[in-house]
């Protein structure tokens, strides 16, 4: 049965998930078609910086203007799902004070608060950063969770009309009189694709989106950039610390929930190696070194996994590197760049800008459409992010809900599944229940996304069996336990294999001998 849109949205990252939301905002009959779960690519493959705009100072003011702005925007409209913990550049004796001059002067004119200190100050502020510094800026940056900003867009584009299908794979474009007039989406198990129609289709795939343009009869260059990080096992430092150079490798780290996380890298991959991105132990090599000049805690840290994602850049010409590429928005509209009328592209930019990015892309569907109606995404807040007037003291099991959900912890039924199910993250039987009926969870990798069950200390290692029967009983599905459960190690495993040493390495021995009839 063909269903009828004003826009189709390719992509569930959080480009996709604002488009949809803004979409959504603004009135259109909005469908959102995603091959996997939501945020289940670079979105949710990043260190979460929510840039000051500080990075991109020198090399790229446009982009510096345009974080800082998105910075405060989302500070606002999205609190729950931002740490305002405020960053520093550090300058060390290998670096140039002659250049931490120049960008504090480029931060300055980019409209951001950089305010040099002195070392003291710095070892004050942030005890962990490396005692040579010999000068630091403090900068506005922020922490924030990619799968919370995105899931609360999908929450709200719902909310607001918005129709989300995920496991959802795209095969094939429509085309009537050489205009994309839809699309042929695969559900995930089943025989045959469903058709789907509007009057535009917007590519919000990621890197995917040159194989998808392709498919549609268009050419975009992109520049497959992997970037690989590692994740410690607490939080060393409480604000972002970042190396004060021109970019280059490790020289970020991101203080998120009870953890830390160090990125990244950037190397030029082949297309075709998209769909297997994981880090090498070459890389976490690289990416300590690099990291215990930032903070010299590192070297005697737990690591508890590493991973990569593809970074979607897009190329003026055929040459180029993810360094020197442009991480600049770009909008295409096909109809005048390629002459196919009906298809839209977004991409580029950064996890920090995904606002904006949505707002740009929506207003060219709205002015295809001969719609007029304002962007609302800057001034309305994102769901879990309202205002709420919390009781007195909240319980003990609402807490972490509350922490990362905002208000929206109050839809939970704590009075049914106040029964905590990992203890690490203190993830509470309610909590599983609404992601399973707000967000589709249909696994436990899903489930980690949503809600960071088996992201803490002993990664999943004592609760994953509760999980699974928890899980398997919200889904009524009770016979999937045990492939919860495996499936559940075997994602986990990918992600330690390349950091299989001292801690890490006993803590694997003793996942597999704790669950090895599911191995």
């Amino acid at each position: 049965m063909t269903q009828e849109f004003d826009v189709i949205i390719v992509g569930g990252g959080v480009t996709g998930a604002a488009a949809a939301r803004d979409c959504a905002l603004r009135g259109l009959r909005t469908l959102l078609l995603e091959r996997g779960d939501i945020c289940d690519g670079a979105s949710g493959r990043n260190h979460g910086l929510l840039h000051s705009g500080a990075r991109y100072a020198v090399t790229d003011p446009e982009g510096a203007r345009e974080c800082i702005r998105e910075n405060q925007i989302l500070r606002r409209v999205a609190s729950s799902c931002v740490e305002p913990c405020d960053g520093l550049f550090i300058t060390l004796p290998e670096d140039s004070l002659e250049y931490q001059d120049r960008f504090v002067q480029a931060c300055r004119a980019a409209g951001i608060a950089a305010e040099p200190i002195s070392p003291e100050e710095a070892l004050r502020l942030e005890p962990a950063v490396n005692p040579a510094l010999i000068g630091a800026v403090k900068v506005p940056d922020a922490s924030v969770d990619p799968f919370r900003l995105t899931d609360a867009n999908i929450i709200d584009a719902v909310r607001h009309g918005a129709t989300i299908l995920k496991f959802h794979t795209v095969t094939e474009f429509i085309k009537e009189k050489g205009r994309i007039a839809g699309v042929r989406a695969l559900p995930h198990g089943e025989s045959g694709p469903l058709e789907f129609r509007a009057r535009e289709v917007v590519l919000a795939a990621g890197i995917w989106t040159a194989e998808l343009a392709r498919s549609a009869g268009v050419r975009i260059e992109m520049l497959p950039s992997k970037g690989a990080l590692i994740i410690f096992g607490h939080r060393v430092a409480g604000m972002v610390i970042n190396r004060c150079r021109k970019p280059a490798n490790a020289d970020i780290l991101v203080p998120g929930d009870v953890v830390s996380v160090l990125g990244t890298t950037s190397d030029k991959v082949p297309l075709d190696t998209i769909d297997d991105m994981h880090a090498t132990p070459e890389e976490v090599d690289l990416l300590l070194w690099e990291g215990v000049q930032l903070v010299p805690a590192l070297a005697s840290t737990r690591v508890i996994r590493a991973y990569a994602g593809v970074r979607p850049l897009v190329m003026a010409g055929g040459e180029g590197d993810g360094r020197n590429v442009s991480r600049g928005i770009v909008v295409l509209d096909h109809e005048l760049r390629d002459g196919v009328p009906g298809l839209i592209t977004i991409t580029g930019g950064k996890l920090t800008t995904s606002r904006l990015m949505a707002e740009l892309v929506t207003d060219k569907v709205c002015e295809k459409l001969g719609v007029k109606a304002p962007c609302r995404t800057a001034l309305d807040p994102l769901p879990g992010s309202e205002k709420r007037h919390p009781k007195a003291e909240e319980p003990y099991f609402k807490r972490a809900a509350i922490g990362r959900h905002g208000s929206e912890a109050d839809r939970m039924d704590f009075k049914r599944g106040r029964e905590i199910i990992c203890e690490c993250e203190q993830v509470t039987r309610a909590e599983i229940a609404w992601a399973v009926q707000t967000l589709g969870v249909r696994n436990i990798s899903d489930l980690r996304r949503h809600t960071r069950i088996g992201m803490g200390t002993c990664q999943g290692s004592f609760c994953i069996r509760k999980v699974a029967r928890v899980l398997a009983e919200e889904l009524g599905k009770p016979e999937l336990e045990r492939d919860f459960i495996a499936d559940y190690l075997q994602e986990r495993w990918k992600g330690m294999t390349p950091v299989l040493w001292g801690d890490t390495l006993r803590e694997a021995e003793y996942m597999q001998t704790m669950h090895r009839d599911e191995i």
